[in-house]
């Protein structure tokens, strides 16, 4: 950094002596542009890149000789005398005042520091005025270290193409301005870019210099937070061999199908040419604004390798008369400039100086046959800015000129003759400059002397003849609200690599999809995430879903467990098999209780069934087909209506059984008993007695029920526990002293009638009924007895059939017990149906 203020020093304090060298000369041998002025305009060019002093043996005014010529930052400076002239044109910007320009040429990096310290260290002398502010440079390196200079003495520096993020820093380089958007809304602009098409994991190639550090690690930087990341960084080095063998290694080995080249102009140049000979396909280049529009990049060898590159490019600009000014050039409009002449040499191909192996340069020859960077004046990008730094100097200085009663109306101070115009007072006026250029280009900064970044998205169509057409497909534009500011149009004809008709895909992994969550592996880039399938339970409906979220309790996950969907409702209902059959078996017991019925109605004044009390038979008939219909009550979706229903009904027809059971027993008992002498015990239990038995325990279970129903009733409940992927209906018992009071209060009577039954056993084989009641006693206990852990450990609808079995095969238990062997003998043995028979005078067979 010391070695450009060492050439400042040496030139600040040149002597009177070297200033009359400077006389003799013509000029110090920097300056290639130059018109008179009252106030003036200095720019810094590089059209040449090499130069060499012919001194001619001091026998004759020695010059530079330069090489490598530069067509566009040519166009840059002829920008500048362009917008001057139009300038002077108009008297409202500059009223009484002539502006003038003195453009430098300086050929590399050292050179172009003396340049611009040669700029601006002279006074107003016979070799050069004063400028007032300083255009230039292209290069952001060499910006950095002219306004290191400049900034001490408060001369502005305007710059056209330095993008470099880092000149915005207002405390390193207060007097630097730009009409060129800084790098970091182009970085900016390249992670929404990334974005738009999904592109999350990349590679970067960069030049080394200011500019691609600075914008790599940028776009780096500001990629993370969006989740973009960067598989591979590397420098590209025009001379190293061992960096190039690391990039193409990584270029053939990397997963990533997008490679932004963030380079300047000559290192893009570069490094496509060696691209060339490697096979290398499939790779989207992403380019910097600093090389994305240059067309002489195409060829036919790059057609696979440029096919579809897209990036961000200056917008273009309408600027009336330049391209005429720019076409109309002449060597004889800057006779004393051997730059001018050597341009028009590689222009036509031609020499000035007779030889026999050249063409004899006319001056006359036409720049619309020409094809280069020069005479390209249809896409005026770099250029517009060029046009606008101009214009921002000119209207500061307008604006300093002003003078109203006295004082400037910006800042109220006394005014200013243009004699007296310093550069500082210049840079004062350009913070406050806002206006509109002839073209509509609206100019004004923010506080880091940034202007509003506007960008086209353009993308590269190759043809077959090596030519490209440049398409804007699209435009970023700052001023835009956050999450518009990149649009891309809708009639957008986009070129992919390798003449795809669909966009790369350009990921370490993909989404994860829709029923998975995504998790970060802490060995990996944030992109090389991975995908774990939702728990049980839970789902995710949205790619790269960070967590996976619980159904509420109703609803369970679908099979790829992306949306909950209501839980099935399970109850036992009567289309399914299981409750067909149930309701099919219940109405074969009511069938069967009928038909009995219908049988002992029509023998009732047979001995038989006048012998077994025929009056409780036909009470016990009647509770069986309540039970067997209390059964349907259980099937079918539970309500409010249902579910009291189903256990009262049940409680009650049940007690009712069973108290005609018990009515039989005690009748078989005290029959016996009153066929001893002296006994008279059947008065006790007539039928008066037998009715009001069975009335006052049917009663018991009727206030069991009604106090159970008033207190704590059946309601209907949606059991959410038991299975977690369906939901069970349910009836809950409300109260559980109701319910097992109501079940032990049955299995009570049953017990007890069990017991008689059993006492009953050895009575004579006439009263053979009391054996027939142990037995269907002993199935009617046995049956309940195990239905208590069945019920309880039975899930969802298998309760409700536990439930519905017990009923049905103590109901048939009971039916077949005790009915079935009198039906046989009144059907099939009517011959047994006779009063002797029953009184023992007829041996009798077991039944």
């Amino acid at each position: 950094m010391g070695w450009f203020i060492l050439i400042m020093f040496n030139l600040l304090v040149m002597t009177k002596s070297e200033i009359q060298t400077c006389k003799l000369i013509g000029h110090t041998g920097y300056l290639e542009f130059s018109k008179e002025g009252d106030l003036l305009i200095g720019g810094i060019f590089s059209m040449t890149s090499t130069r060499t002093l012919i001194d001619n043996d001091y026998k004759a005014v020695p010059h530079y000789f330069c090489k490598a010529l530069n067509d566009r930052e040519l166009k840059f400076a002829r920008t500048v005398m362009f917008t001057v002239g139009e300038i002077n044109r108009n008297a409202d910007i500059l009223p009484g005042i002539r502006l003038g320009y003195r453009l430098y040429n300086g050929c590399g990096s050292e050179n172009l520091i003396r340049a611009s310290v040669e700029a601006v260290s002279q006074e107003e002398s016979e070799c050069s005025g004063r400028i007032q502010a300083l255009l230039g440079h292209s290069s952001s390196g060499i910006s950095e270290d002219i306004n290191l200079i400049l900034s001490p003495m408060s001369i502005p520096q305007v710059s056209h193409l330095s993008t470099c993020a880092c000149l915005s820093n207002k405390k390193r380089f207060p007097t630097f301005f730009r009409t060129v958007p800084s790098d970091r809304f182009q970085v900016l602009g390249l992670v929404q870019l990334m974005k738009y098409f999904d592109w999350r994991w990349v590679g970067i190639i960069y030049s080394v210099g200011l500019y691609s550090d600075q914008g790599t690690a940028e776009f780096t930087k500001e990629a993370l937070r969006e989740d973009i990341c960067v598989e591979y960084r590397l420098p590209y080095s025009k001379s190293s061999t061992k960096k190039w063998n690391t990039i193409m290694k990584a270029m053939k080995e990397s997963s990533s199908s997008v490679v932004i080249l963030f380079m300047s102009l000559s290192y893009t140049k570069s490094f496509l040419s060696k691209m060339e000979g490697y096979n290398i396909t499939g790779k989207q280049l992403i380019g910097s604004e600093a090389w994305i529009t240059q067309q002489e990049l195409a060829s036919v060898e790059r057609n696979n390798i440029l096919q579809g590159a897209m990036g961000f490019a200056l917008p273009e600009g309408s600027i009336p008369g330049l391209g005429q000014f720019l076409l109309n050039l002449k060597p004889s409009d800057e006779p004393q400039s051997i730059l001018i002449r050597a341009f028009w040499e590689k222009f036509f191909d031609c020499s000035f100086s007779p030889s026999n192996t050249s063409i004899l340069c006319t001056g006359a020859e036409d720049l619309n046959m020409v094809s280069s960077d020069y005479t390209d004046v249809k896409h005026l990008r770099e250029e517009n800015n060029v046009y606008k730094a101009v214009y921002l100097v000119a209207y500061a200085l307008g604006e300093l000129m002003k003078c109203y009663n006295g004082a400037n109306p910006t800042t109220g101070k006394p005014c200013v003759k243009k004699n007296e115009v310093q550069p500082r007072m210049v840079l004062e006026h350009i913070g406050y400059v806002n206006f509109t250029t002839q073209n509509g280009a609206k100019v004004f900064f923010d506080e880091n002397g940034d202007l509003v970044a506007q960008y086209d998205l353009v993308n590269w169509h190759m043809r077959d003849d090596g030519s490209v057409q440049i398409i804007t497909i699209g435009q970023y534009d700052t001023s835009f609200p956050e999450g518009r500011k990149l649009k891309l149009n809708n009639d957008a004809n986009i070129a992919w690599i390798g003449n795809s008709s669909k966009v790369p895909r350009s990921v370490c992994r993909e989404p994860c999809p829709l029923g998975t969550r995504k998790a970060m592996n802490k060995n990996k880039p944030v992109c090389c995430f991975d995908c774990f399938e939702c728990p049980e339970g839970t789902i995710s409906n949205q790619t790269d879903s960070p967590k996976c979220v619980a159904c509420p309790p109703e609803f369970w996950p679908n099979e790829k467990k992306d949306i909950c969907l209501p839980k099935p409702k399970e109850y036992l209902s009567h289309q399914e098999l299981m409750g067909a059959l149930l309701t099919a078996f219940s109405c074969v017991g009511v069938f069967l209780s009928f038909l009995t019925s219908l049988i002992f109605l029509t023998h009732k004044e047979t001995p038989i069934v006048k012998a077994n009390n025929s009056e409780l038979s036909f009470l016990l008939l009647i509770s069986l087909k309540l039970c067997f219909l209390c059964s349907l009550t259980f099937i079918g979706r539970p309500t409010e209506w249902s579910c009291m229903l189903r256990h009262t009904a049940f409680g009650i027809t049940f007690v009712l059984c069973i108290s005609c059971v018990l009515g039989k027993t005690i009748v078989v008992l005290m029959a016996f008993r009153a066929t001893l002498p002296g006994k008279n015990i059947m008065r006790l239990f007539g039928p008066v007695q037998q009715r009001l038995s069975v009335l006052i325990l049917t009663l018991v279970q009727v206030m069991f029920c009604i106090i159970w129903l008033c207190t704590n009733p059946p309601f209907p409940a949606t059991n959410l526990q038991y299975y977690k992927e369906k939901i069970i209906l349910e009836c809950a018992i409300g109260s559980a002293i109701g319910f097992w009071g109501v079940l032990g209060y049955i299995g009570f009577l049953a017990l007890l009638c069990f017991i008689l039954a059993f006492l009953s056993r050895n009575l004579p084989d006439s009263f053979n009924e009391a054996k027939l009641i142990t037995f269907s006693m002993l199935i009617f206990c046995a049956v309940w007895i195990t239905f208590i852990p069945a019920y309880v450990s039975s899930p969802g609808k298998f309760t409700v059939a536990v439930e519905i079995f017990a009923i049905l095969a103590s109901s048939f238990g009971l039916l077949l017990c005790i009915f079935v062997p009198k039906c046989y003998i009144i059907v099939f043995r009517p011959e047994r149906n006779s009063k002797k028979y029953l009184m023992g005078k007829i041996p009798p067979r077991t039944l």
